[in-house]
């Protein structure tokens, strides 16, 4: 099933307005996506995710629940979703797209057929591992999602670590990642596919990591994604860490007054110079990524196998006395 985009149908049935674009679509309105699973037997939502920071239409922070949403919106979007699923027969786990309207209108933009990038803010507030499920679909098995309606528990925000150099446009930048520290803790979930000494070109997706915070409330989540923004060092490749580093800290965006057309209007959010501060991280880790390639040249301890491994065990008891 390929994607549907772009219908005049709204949550509250068709209707036309001046201000609407061509394609139906209002410029200031945020961009919702509903999360939908279906096995053979039934077909439910699991809430919806906040996806209007974009930047040339495509996404770099997501976000679940969404301030622009309340309980009675997300009810009646999750049953709109809900039935397209179901109008197709899909199965699996799948994503539909919607405008939302400050008046409580919803506009069908697309179905994702597909496990979405954003799916962990999802999975974070309602407990729910989607791939999981997606691979007992698959395999004809029925999901494990409790009955009745499920709702969404605390605050989770994922961040896009892309290699585009903010310096430069934002083109996407290449090199060899000379030191990685990825933030951890309580709340904190790092999902990566490069490691120190991989090396990033220009043949694959600009996507480096998501790093996705969880917490009981939308303000706790915000300084916990500041926080591992502020832990995450990496050194060799240019990154759009020091935008996301920003937009935590951006007055509008604390306060949930975010659309489709938010970094097109705070366009300094996008090219600001590195601050003093940063520039004194990237100066102390280069000099950890230094020290850590100055201990890896030392020569190791004998073990018991090797020359010597005798003495260096008699050694060992001898202290313990």
């Amino acid at each position: 099933m390929g994607a549907v985009r772009e219908c005049a149908w709204s949550g509250r049935g068709v209707r036309s307005q001046p201000h609407w674009t061509p394609l139906g679509l209002r410029r200031s309105s945020p961009h919702i996506e509903i999360q939908v699973l279906a096995d053979a037997e039934r077909t439910v939502h699991l809430g919806e995710r906040e996806c209007s920071i974009q930047r040339r239409h495509q996404k770099l922070v997501e976000e679940a629940p969404s301030t622009a949403v309340s309980p009675e919106l997300r009810e009646r979007m999750g049953q709109a979703a809900v039935s397209a699923a179901r109008a197709v027969g899909y199965r699996s786990a799948g994503t539909c797209e919607f405008l939302v309207t400050a008046d409580g209108f919803f506009y069908f933009l697309e179905m994702n057929t597909r496990i979405q990038v954003e799916h962990p803010v999802t999975e974070l507030v309602y407990g729910i591992d989607l791939v999981r499920e997606q691979l007992r679909i698959a395999g004809g098995l029925p999901m494990r999602i409790p009955a009745g309606p499920l709702q969404p528990r605390g605050w989770a925000i994922e961040c896009r670590i892309t290699s585009e150099d903010p310096a430069n446009g934002f083109l996407p930048s290449t090199g060899r990642i000379e030191y990685l520290r990825a933030p951890a803790g309580p709340g904190i979930r790092w999902d990566s596919g490069i490691e120190m000494g991989d090396e990033v070109t220009l043949h694959y997706d600009s996507l480096l990591a998501k790093l996705i915070v969880w917490a009981p409330d939308r303000a706790q989540a915000l300084g916990r994604m500041k926080q591992g923004l502020d832990e995450l060092v990496v050194i060799g490749v240019p990154t759009n860490q020091a935008f996301h580093r920003r937009l935590m800290s951006d007055p509008s965006f604390r306060e949930g007054k975010i659309d489709i057309q938010f970094l097109e209007r705070r366009t300094d959010l996008l090219s600001a110079a590195a601050s003093p501060e940063r520039l004194r991280d990237i100066a102390v880790a280069a000099a950890l990524a230094e020290d850590e390639a100055r201990q890896s040249r030392r020569p190791g301890i004998l073990t018991d196998g090797a020359a010597g491994g005798e003495w260096a065990r008699q050694a060992r008891s001898e202290g313990l006395r």
